[in-house]
């Protein structure tokens, strides 16, 4: 693979696990709560979002402060806000470095200015990890405390989207590192002194 086709598909993954960070971050389906009453007929279900929560079809309701969130909510909101600012910038960098823009003339500075945005990814894909793996382990171990089933958390089809969105910002940041080193120093411009002719005596 080119290091051109290497860029392209580098950022085309990495706006894509942009857009998937968005949509975690806004749709309330982190957790899903079932609470069940002494009667096996009565249930209520609750969705748990980073921003608002809602039980069954009633209208979601917005946290009055990051308090009110589960504990390990109150954290991963931190993370995936930091993590959209940090992928922002990773478009940013990754678009300016692009070879059909000329923002930057000197194709060092371009390669630099790549492997930043690739790093940025990087770190924005283990950034939203962290808050959905410990989202995870956490209705996990819940359920196993808690056997009586009277209350049970699932995880949230979010927490599946943040793996594959977190699994394509470490993949696009990887090709966006790797996406010049194939280049090798002949690319870059070298001046050579033309040698004097010597005549003959």
């Amino acid at each position: 693979m080119s290091a051109c086709c290497r860029h392209v598909l580098g950022l085309l993954l990495s706006i894509i696990g942009f857009l998937g960070t968005i949509l975690i971050c806004v749709l309330p389906l982190w957790k899903i709560s079932l609470f069940k009453d002494s009667s096996i007929t009565t249930s209520q279900i609750h969705y748990v979002g980073l921003w608002v929560t809602c039980a069954g079809e009633m209208p979601c309701k917005s946290y009055n402060s990051i308090q009110d969130l589960p504990k390990d909510l109150q954290g991963a909101r931190v993370l995936i806000v930091f993590a959209i600012i940090i992928e922002f910038c990773g478009i940013l960098l990754s678009v300016v470095g692009s070879k059909c823009i000329n923002f930057v003339p000197n194709k060092w500075q371009k390669t630099k200015v790549v492997i930043a945005s690739g790093v940025l990814f990087f770190i924005a894909g283990i950034l939203v990890a962290l808050p959905v793996s410990s989202c995870w382990i956490n209705s996990v171990n819940f359920n196993s405390l808690f056997l009586d089933d009277i209350h049970t958390v699932f995880p949230g089809p979010m927490l599946y989207i943040g793996c594959l969105t977190a699994g394509l910002l470490c993949l696009g940041g990887g090709l966006l590192c790797c996406s010049f080193s194939s280049r090798n120093e002949t690319e870059y411009e070298v001046g050579y002194s033309r040698a004097e002719s010597v005549e003959a005596r």
